[in-house]
């Protein structure tokens, strides 16, 4: 079926007339047992707000409004035909106070609003989208898939128990410089950090007076960020951080653990780091003393 429409996409592309759009998908229903597998991977749950990309009948935004009382649905669908008749569908199941279907281009949806997005596309199609997610689509916003998965994004978690279902969580844009300071038992200490950002895989670098390491186990879930840091200090020698924040824009909130490898109570601080347009960490003043 799929060779068959890819092969049918590949004639009309010569004998159809130029369209504004070159990426388009072709309705095929969701198998309804794959549906109910994509609304249980993505945890939807009350409260959520479920957008489908191409809903085409309506069925996965449906099925979410089933398994969720208090949540809401909205399905975007660029045939006026299907809108109507998930609209219908919606009136008679006693849910259509609770979900809407917009007749829209993918392109045009104002994700902003969604906790969870629903797609099953050519995957041309959803590697166009991908870039749009990321872009306008809030951290820790669930991302659901059947059968194609998006590029170089890779899931956070498949289930292939049938037919693949992919699931991603929009991750914080965490690059870039961050500064901070601690209050540490022999004074104030200063954080100048560099993160570096590949969808949710995060590394990074710091400095904090001469010194620089690298930083170990970073993880990051939607606006939620963690790592380690093992550092020698002047005064206080080695020392082990564990820090765990919420990123919101361009600053980082939470608490730092630190624990010393002297005799010195382990500390808990409150942590805050804030984005900036330049670094210390690069700053050319190191020098060659290695006792420093």
């Amino acid at each position: 079926l799929v060779r068959a429409a890819c092969l049918f996409v590949f004639g009309v592309s010569f004998a159809a007339p130029v369209f504004a759009q070159e990426r388009f998908s072709l309705f095929v229903p969701t198998v309804q047992d794959d549906v109910v597998r994509m609304v249980k991977l993505a945890g939807v749950r009350d409260g959520d707000m479920v957008f489908d990309l191409g809903s085409g009948d309506g069925r996965i935004v449906l099925q979410a409004a089933r398994v969720t009382p208090k949540g809401r649905g909205r399905g975007i669908e660029i045939d006026l035909k299907r809108v109507e008749d998930s609209r219908k569908v919606a009136q008679a199941n006693g849910v259509a106070d609770r979900v809407e279907f917009l007749h829209q281009n993918a392109y045009d949806a104002d994700l902003k609003e969604a906790t969870v997005i629903a797609m099953w596309l050519w995957p041309e199609f959803m590697r166009l989208l991908r870039t749009k997610i990321l872009a306008e689509a809030r951290p820790g916003t669930r991302i659901i898939t059947r059968t194609w998965d998006l590029g170089e994004w890779k899931p956070d978690v498949t289930d292939t128990n049938g037919t693949a279902i992919h699931l991603w969580t929009v991750p914080a844009k965490v690059e870039g410089n961050w500064n901070w300071t601690l209050d540490m038992p022999k004074g104030q200490r200063s954080y100048a950090a560099v993160l570096e950002q590949r969808f949710q895989v995060v590394e990074g670098v710091v400095r904090t007076g001469f010194r620089r390491n690298a930083f170990e186990n970073m993880k990051l879930n939607g606006d939620e960020i963690s790592f380690r840091l093992l550092m020698t200090l002047n005064d206080l020698g080695l020392t082990r951080h564990e820090f765990k924040g919420r990123v919101s824009g361009d600053t980082i909130e939470g608490t730092v653990e630190i624990f010393f490898d002297i005799h010195q109570p382990t500390l808990t601080l409150p942590w805050r780091a804030q984005r900036a347009a330049t670094s210390a960490f690069f700053a050319r003043d190191t020098g060659t003393d290695l006792s420093k």
